[in-house]
């Protein structure tokens, strides 16, 4: 503070400031993505670790021995369900009647704002399933759940069957100190959000239920389980939920532990276990898993129906049955007391998970990376946009633009309207931002009025027109106020678009990381060197690559490419409009907040970097 009291020093500082800007800028950029190559290297990735005492030890012995009884479950369930042409409601509320449970049944609809593409419906109409296991040694205070969606076709069979015969298992034992609820929902995540509207006695995206419902406890943690085949190469966790939401690490490592203790191989984001030792290859194997986490989180889609638990203050997970690694082979028996003795640790808590980390990025199940270590990374981009503010602001004190307007020049008695140039950009690329937010929902009706498209289409057709519809406005309004078209002018207007920028990715990122860090590592160097007097071709293609739309194209081919299934251009952009229009359903039936932000806030500001590009 005592040097940036010195005149002198402060002067010495500016233009140091001023004549290394772009090295800084440079350096600073390129710092962040070398943290973010490194996060996966061992002294960044620490090993995980138990902080809830009362999930510290495995030591609990397993009895489960009915996997050929949830075989049978799964047979006669696929049975009546293949009966039924959907959800067999009554064969399951006979099924938990006779293991001893306290039945509900929870009939909900729901409208959609435009029918999904994969079905065409407006109208969702389904039956949630759940029995009461009641605690006998407490007094339905606290509870845990364990899930299953019913799935079309054969899908999910073998999880209806382990839940039920889990059921039978639990009824028998004395020492639940929780209840139990045993959930089967229709319709995925739809099923899921009605049910846990209705059990919290809220309404948040107009799920219309009926029936009185059966409650237990304050939810602790829940489960969702999902099982395809009667026999299990790997259990594959997925941690994701609504809008990057991350269950508390203590869980995932509880899940970890069990599956260790019965031998069990456990994977995340479908890969197998970090070779060990400090290999190339081993880092390569953790920076693969890494970056397809930070894929999933930034998209903000839940990946399973325990994201939807998370929004609720519930930790919760979802395991996955996979059987594609030939090598290894688990029954429904294994299966079943991994999931008895996290159930019977998860029993043991006296308290909501909160010892361990809610933010964090897996690298592989074994290491983890804290916040307080992978923010440098974005921290490093988001000080490109702060040096190149500072050189602008510099500029703008001092006078350097080539000409000695000021921004408000009292000498004729009233203000010359340099900041009331800002106005039309900033009035134009919002009201861009609003259309864009509103009108692709609207507007669908008259768009199938006018063209041969079904309403799905529409929308995601109207949404891509409006967003490059933006880039042929009117981006030079500000030439009809006096001055408006000055050197100042552009610079005032790039200095708010940084600081704009900025303001939005820093508060994102405290939300979603990975989100954040994948806007930031695409945009910052666009909107750093936009310039209305550089090479405007080249700027142009920059910050046309730069914008959010292009990212989403990009990231579906890179995930692809590390999922190791490489799609081609055409299957890329079909599957790119899928992703429009499912972020858009997201958002109105579940409140993903990633549609919002990037109509209303991340596309506006770009739109303000296009009009420094095209100023005149």
């Amino acid at each position: 503070m005592g040097l940036l009291s010195d005149p002198h020093c402060r002067r010495a500082l500016s233009r140091l400031v001023l004549r290394l800007n772009t090295p800084l800028c440079l350096l600073s950029y390129l710092l962040g993505l070398g943290w973010f190559l490194a996060l996966p290297l061992p002294p960044l990735a620490p090993r995980t670790y138990m902080s809830e005492n009362a999930m510290g030890s495995t030591m609990v012995e397993e009895t489960f021995g009915m996997g050929e009884r949830a075989l049978s479950y799964a047979r006669e369930f696929a049975g009546h369900k293949k009966k039924a042409g959907g959800m067999p409601v009554a064969w399951l509320e006979r099924t938990m009647w006779s293991l001893g449970l306290e039945v509900h049944r929870q009939p909900f609809t729901l409208t959609l704002p435009f029918p999904d593409e994969t079905r065409e419906r407006y109208m969702v109409k389904g039956t949630n399933v759940y029995g009461i296991l009641r605690a006998p040694r407490a007094s339905s205070t606290e509870a845990l759940v364990l899930s299953v969606p019913c799935s079309p076709g054969t899908q999910n069979n073998q999880a209806l069957g382990l839940m039920l015969a889990l059921a039978a298992h639990f009824r028998g034992q004395i020492y639940w100190a929780k209840d139990i609820i045993f959930l089967v929902n229709e319709h995925d995540l739809l099923g899921m959000e009605a049910w846990l509207e209705a059990y919290h006695d809220i309404n948040l995206t107009e799920v219309q239920s009926s029936g009185a419902l059966g409650r237990a406890g304050a939810i602790q943690a829940a489960i969702s389980l999902e099982l395809s085949s009667d026999v299990v190469t790997s259990l594959d966790v997925g941690v994701e939920g609504l809008n990057g939401q991350l269950p508390n690490l203590d869980l995932l490592n509880l899940f970890h532990a069990f599956c260790q203790k019965n031998g069990l191989l456990c994977t995340i984001q479908g890969k197998l276990p970090r070779p060990e030792g400090d290999s190339l290859p081993a880092y390569a194997h953790s920076l693969q898993t890494l970056l397809l986490m930070v894929l999933a989180q930034a998209s903000g889609r839940p990946r399973g129906d325990h994201g939807l638990f998370l929004r609720y203050r519930i930790e919760a997970i979802t395991l996955r049955g996979i059987n594609s690694f030939r090598q290894y082979k688990y029954d429904l028996t294994t299966l079943g007391k991994t999931l008895e003795g996290m159930f019977r640790k998860l029993n043991n808590l006296l308290e909501r998970l909160h010892q361990s980390y809610f933010f964090y990025l897996l690298p592989s199940l074994s290491r983890f990376v804290s916040i307080g270590l992978y923010m440098p990374a974005f921290g490093f981009l988001i000080l490109v946009l702060i040096l190149k503010a500072l050189d602008l602001w510099m500029k703008l004190s001092k006078g350097e633009t080539g000409n000695a307007e000021r921004l408000w020049d009292g000498d004729h008695g009233e203000p010359r309207p340099g900041l009331l140039a800002l106005v039309p950009p900033l009035v134009v690329c919002h009201a861009a931002g609003l259309a864009l937010y509103f009108l692709p929902v609207l507007g669908q009706h008259v768009a199938t009025q006018h063209f041969p498209v079904s309403e799905a289409e529409a929308v995601v057709l109207t949404l891509i027109a409006i967003y490059v519809a933006g880039m042929a406005l009117p981006h030079n309004a500000h030439r009809a106020l006096s001055g408006g078209g000055s050197d100042r002018g552009w610079m005032v207007l790039k200095l708010v678009a940084l600081l704009y920028l900025a303001l939005q990715l820093g508060c994102l990122a405290l939300l979603n990381f990975s989100l954040g860090f994948i806007l930031a590592a695409t945009m910052v160097p666009a909107a750093a060197a936009v310039t209305p007097n550089g090479p405007r071709v080249l700027l142009g293609v920059l910050l046309v690559l730069g914008t959010p739309a292009v990212t989403l194209l990009l990231t579906i081919f890179l995930q692809r490419e590390l999922e190791e299934a490489p799609a081609g251009l055409g299957e890329g952009w079909q599957l790119f409009l899928g992703a429009l229009g499912e972020g858009l359903l997201q958002h109105h039936l579940y409140g993903s907040i990633l549609y919002p932000f990037l109509a209303l806030g991340a596309h506006p500001c770009w739109l303000l970097l296009w009009n420094v590009l095209c100023w005149k």
